[in-house]
């Protein structure tokens, strides 16, 4: 069985109507790529609309502020994604006059472009006879030929991509690249793929040997750190509030985000309201109450945050205060933006959703 041939052939019968497949457009294709990576296609094409409909052009892009970039991309997670997009294309405005660079490696050379987005660019734009490479064609290629190297190994980025470069189509690497991708977002799925209706279930090595579920092979288990975060939203008479941007080098760089106790263990309510009287005692508090009856569980790739909200009445009229019904102009963490729409709203909707 020739595997590029019927990967394409099975693509043309089954891909996915989606707007970043209809142009060669390097700025389009520079956007859905770096909004798909650790992103599901379902969730990520909204964002991508969004982007594409407010920043018609890479020159409207690196126009804009990091805050616009940074609130669009809100619920996305993985920021430092948007932060290198923001810088990137300023320089492509400003060393390229708003040109993509037209090869693989020249666009390497770009931050945040690594192997596989310059290798998606190259070939979709250019038509590079360059291999694309992600979790997708580990996972096709690990099974159907039987490969057992760790996928997260430095031994594995070598052996794969020397693979897919040998079985790429030369005369369509765009469509070869996009066919073994797609095979393994719909058909080659990590958990009970449908091997029946497959279209390499006659010289499939996983198939054969009942490996289908041990294929790809990951080893190494990422250690998770626990985090308690206590979110104290100080509100005036005036419905001010105080706002923390993010600067330091940790989650969430350049969000913003309310006042913020952090311990080292799960303290419960009564020691958190004690510390936050002592800490804060001048700013004449009026009441302390929690807003959360459980800690908030946030997972993200190494870490899993316990989040509580403390709403926090004060008597003082708050210095360098935000107005509650602002909230909705500066980036924030998913997380908490979620909790702003659900308990702002409860309780100052007049202010904030008028």
């Amino acid at each position: 069985m020739d595997f590029s041939k019927t990967i394409i052939r099975w693509y043309l019968q089954h891909k996915r109507d989606l707007p970043w497949r209809e142009t060669t457009n390097p700025y389009h294709v520079w956007l859905s790529e770096i909004i798909l990576q650790q992103t599901r296609v379902a969730q990520g094409l909204s964002y991508y609309n969004k982007f594409v409909s407010s920043f018609k052009t890479i020159n409207d892009f690196a126009a804009a502020t990091e805050q616009d970039i940074l609130k669009l991309w809100q619920g996305l997670g993985y920021y430092s994604r948007a932060r290198n997009m923001h810088k990137t294309a300023q320089v492509i405005v400003r060393d390229f006059n708003g040109v993509f660079p037209n090869n693989y490696q020249d666009l390497l050379k770009l931050k945040g472009v690594g192997t596989y987005t310059a290798a998606a660019i190259a070939s979709f734009s250019y038509r590079e006879p360059v291999a694309v490479v992600d979790g997708n064609v580990y996972r096709v290629l690990s099974r159907y030929f039987g490969l057992y190297t760790d996928i997260l190994s430095t031994k594995a980025k070598k052996e794969f991509t020397a693979l897919a470069q040998e079985l790429l189509d030369k005369a369509s690497p765009d469509v070869f690249n996009q066919a073994i991708m797609e095979f393994g977002a719909l058909q080659c799925v990590p958990k009970n793929p449908d091997c029946a209706v497959c279209a390499l279930n006659d010289s499939c090595y996983a198939l054969q040997k009942k490996a289908v579920q041990d294929l790809p092979v990951k080893l190494k288990k990422t250690k998770i750190k626990q985090r308690y975060l206590n979110y104290v939203i100080f509100i005036d008479a005036h419905k001010n509030t105080l706002l923390n941007k993010r600067t330091q080098k940790d989650i969430w760089h350049n969000l913003y985000e309310f006042t913020c106790l952090e311990y080292h263990k799960n303290e419960n309510s009564a020691k958190i309201i004690k510390d936050i009287q002592q800490q804060f005692f001048s700013y004449d508090l009026n009441s302390v109450c929690q807003l959360n009856n459980e800690p908030i569980i946030h997972k993200l790739s190494h870490q899993s945050l316990h989040i509580n909200f403390f709403e926090v009445r004060v008597d003082a009229s708050l210095q360098n205060a935000v107005s509650v019904s602002d909230l909705h102009l500066y980036p924030f963490p998913i997380i908490i933006w979620k909790f702003i729409e659900k308990h702002f709203k409860d309780y100052f909707s007049n202010y904030l959703f008028s």
